[in-house]
């Protein structure tokens, strides 16, 4: 048996939120985030303004998340932070912070990888959430990634299927922006999506061999459409957009569906879980459920707060490290880039 009385803070600062979070024994005390509101006017994320934000926020997030907590720092059992993949600048505020805190209170530092982090967060100790028993297929859909992943144990995750250009983030952001919505749009294409009618545009999926995802050319489909559209009238954006907006998230939905039968069909494995920023997409929460039912398939969906980067999933993947005395030195660095 594990000690039952692990402490463990967690420090999120891949992209544009600054987020801490205290687990005890798995469960969540605390978990706080300050989104970065400056990125809007850009249309998208700016590295340099991002990592600036990070160094005035960290100290204050990290000092909520302990108050939340009603515990002092004196009483944390080890340190967890995102080493990547992510923006450079953003990720060294985090390893620098963490290392430091690490070094000062003498206790354990432990290193994320922000993508196991994702799928570890449907282990973090919820009465009403189920968790997924080992092997389970994890579809991890973010801004900057698109993955099935086969998950053997908490750090045993094998990616049998990724995007060859763009994630399905970066599609749903792309085609709100051809839309004229203000960035982040992948949240408005839903919001429409929800009164419109699925079938009004179809729109061709991309035909990409294997698990293997393509994003770029339904995003140069969607483009010609609408330029097309408009020329012949300019109000077409303006008096189609729910059904616009739900035909281009049902045919996004339509791609990441074909690919996970296939993924079910070649492992035999039956148990899928969602993961990332875009598994908070009501029509594929909606679509994955139904699929319970339509494929015999057992379906985990996580809570909202653990689907766009936070801090409880890099605690709760510092947790199994720590029970794993699976420890990181001070020579450990950032890495933008870095492997499932």
């Amino acid at each position: 048996m594990p000690p039952q009385n692990i402490f463990i803070l967690g420090i999120e600062s891949s992209c544009d939120d600054t987020a801490a979070a205290v687990l005890h024994n798995g469960r969540i005390l605390s978990n706080v985030v300050a989104t970065q509101e400056i990125h809007q006017k850009y249309g998208g994320v700016v590295p340099e303004l991002a990592s600036r934000a990070h160094q005035q926020n960290i100290v204050p997030v990290i000092h909520e998340a302990l108050s939340r907590a009603g515990i002092s720092k004196n009483e944390l059992s080890a340190i967890a932070f995102t080493r990547g993949p992510g923006l450079m600048g953003s990720l060294l505020v985090g390893t620098s912070f963490a290392k430091s805190l690490s070094l000062g209170l003498k206790i354990p530092l432990l290193d994320v990888n922000h993508m196991q982090a994702h799928i570890l967060a449907h282990f973090i100790e919820e009465k009403e959430f189920e968790k997924p028993h080992f092997p389970f297929l994890a579809l991890t859909i973010s801004g900057g990634h698109t993955q099935i992943v086969k998950v053997t144990n908490y750090f045993e995750m094998e990616v049998i299927g990724e995007t060859l250009d763009d994630a399905v983030g970066e599609a749903f952001d792309k085609s709100a922006k051809i839309l004229g919505l203000p960035y982040p749009g992948g949240p408005l294409v839903d919001k429409y999506a929800q009164k419109g009618d699925p079938k009004a545009f179809p729109f061709p999926k991309p035909k990409v061999e294997g698990l293997n995802f393509s994003f770029s050319g339904l995003k140069t489909s969607i483009l010609y459409f609408i330029q097309k559209q408009v020329k012949e009238d300019p109000k077409f954006i303006e008096d189609n957009i729910e059904d616009i907006c739900a035909s281009i998230q049902h045919t996004i939905i339509g791609v990441l569906m074909d690919k996970l039968k296939k993924a079910v069909k070649q492992t035999g494995i039956k148990q899928i879980a969602i993961a990332g920023g875009v598994s908070a997409n009501s029509g594929i929460r909606q679509t994955l459920k139904e699929a319970e039912t339509k494929y015999h398939w057992k379906t985990f969906v996580p809570k909202f707060e653990y689907t766009t980067d936070n801090a409880a999933m890099i605690a709760i993947a510092g947790h199994y490290k720590y029970i794993s005395e699976d420890f990181a030195d001070m020579g450990v660095t950032a890495k933008a880039r870095i492997k499932m």
